[in-house]
Formats: C-alpha cells, structure tokens, sequence
C-alpha cells in the first residue's frame, strides 16, 4: 500500500495532479473490473442484451449428419463461447441439465435447490469432429478436477459433467476420462458421467452470451483469456 502511494507522490510533487488523478482513475477502474472475476460467473446476469433465438454458429458447408453433445463445464457463459469457434459445430445452446424440477429458472439452478447442472447442448456434424474431439476440448478447457468448482463459481451447478445420449457416447466418455482426461491432469478426474434425460433451454439473455456482451467485464476477464488459450492451443480446429 505504501509503495502505491509512493507512486502517486511522484505525480502529484510535480505539479501533475490531473495525470494523479487519473492514474488513480485507473487503478479503481482495474479494481472494479478484477472483481467481477472474483465475483464469478453468477453476479453478472443483470443489464445484458438478450435475444430471441439459438443462433446457428456459422453458415458453412455440412454432411448432413447431425450428433448432439450434452457438457457441463461450469459458467456455461464460458464453455458455450469455446465451442461457437470449434469447426464442425452447428449451433451451441445453454441450458440446464441432470436435475429434479422441471423448467427451472436461472434463479432456482443458482441457489443449488434444484440438482441442476449449467450446461451447453451441441449439435456438430460428426463428418466433421468427431464425440472424442469434442470431449479433448472440453477437457482441455475447464478443470474437470475440482468437485462441484469452477474458479470462483461453487455449487453442484458448476460441476463438470457429461451427460451422454446413447451407450456410444457413454463408452466414449469413460474412455476419455480414464484416458486423456487422467494424463492431462495431474488429480484425480471427478467429472461426472450420467445418462442425459432432459435439456431444459436457459433464458434467451443466457444464449449467444459472449458475442453478444463482448465489452461486459465477465467476458473481458474471465472469458477471453479462456477463448484466447483454446484458440492457441486448437487453432487447427476452429471455424
């Protein structure tokens, strides 16, 4: 703390104040954009754009097959973001999945009442990427190791979890958290592999959240830099 107010002395002793004031300008407004990472995910939901619909990723040149992926890697703000960019996806959704209540509300999954986990519903062209692609990216990206955690977002809506659709994908999924998953990660993997029973669509301000509200600070501190390090690391692989 001293040597902060050091700093500004410097300004302020040589008749710079205005450039004090807005250096100390900055370090609150740094401040204030830190806390949202602190925050997390759940304390910036208020004065977003909303929209209608699910858009479709991108307009691009598929087989025609059509496969449909049910993940839960925390803030679905953060996971729905990465597979927009990922080649062979057709549209990314999030909602919420593996609960008791039907048609839950973001407010109820948030309290953790409702067993409900935050969750993005991927449809890709398998012709294109493959079930074990999309499962190498999601366990790229999120920290499948923290139980019922993402960073600062806790609760059992924030657990990672794959929520597979037929014996295909259930087998593909322990193979890959046994495997790629295990070798990844230096602890133990507690993601979750259960039986997918029902995808209930989150609120329309939810959907397309990070192309939509680039500027909001959750997407500045907490989403790009997560966006960013996908994109070095699979920039084989993106649209």
């Amino acid at each position: 703390m001293t040597q902060q107010a050091n700093s500004l002395d410097i300004f302020y002793s040589s008749g710079a104040r205005r450039s004090g004031r807005w250096v100390m300008s900055l370090f609150m407004w740094a401040f204030i954009a830190q806390s949202f990472t602190w925050a997390g995910c759940q304390s910036a939901d208020q004065n977003l754009t909303t929209m209608s619909e699910v858009r479709e990723v991108k307009e691009v040149s598929y087989s025609g097959k059509k496969d449909t992926a049910t993940l839960g890697g925390g803030c679905f703000w953060c996971v729905e973001a990465i597979y927009q960019e990922l080649k062979g996806v057709i549209s990314v959704a999030s909602g919420y999945s593996g609960g008791i209540e039907k048609n839950p509300t973001y407010k109820e999954v948030s309290a953790g009442i409702t067993g409900h986990a935050e969750v993005i519903q991927v449809v890709f062209d398998p012709e294109i990427v493959t079930y074990e692609e999309i499962l190498e990216v999601f366990f790229t990206t999120h920290d499948p190791t923290t139980l019922n955690r993402q960073g600062n977002d806790t609760g059992p809506q924030y657990r990672s979890v794959i929520f597979y659709h037929n014996d295909e994908q259930k087998a593909i999924a322990q193979k890959s958290k046994t495997g790629f998953a295990a070798e990844a990660w230096e602890d133990p993997v507690v993601t979750e592999i259960s039986a997918f029973t029902e995808f209930y669509i989150a609120e329309d301000y939810h959907q397309n959240y990070y192309r939509d509200n680039k500027n909001q600070p959750y997407c500045v501190y907490v989403i790009n830099p997560k966006l960013q390090k996908f994109k070095k690391k699979f920039a084989t692989k993106l649209n």
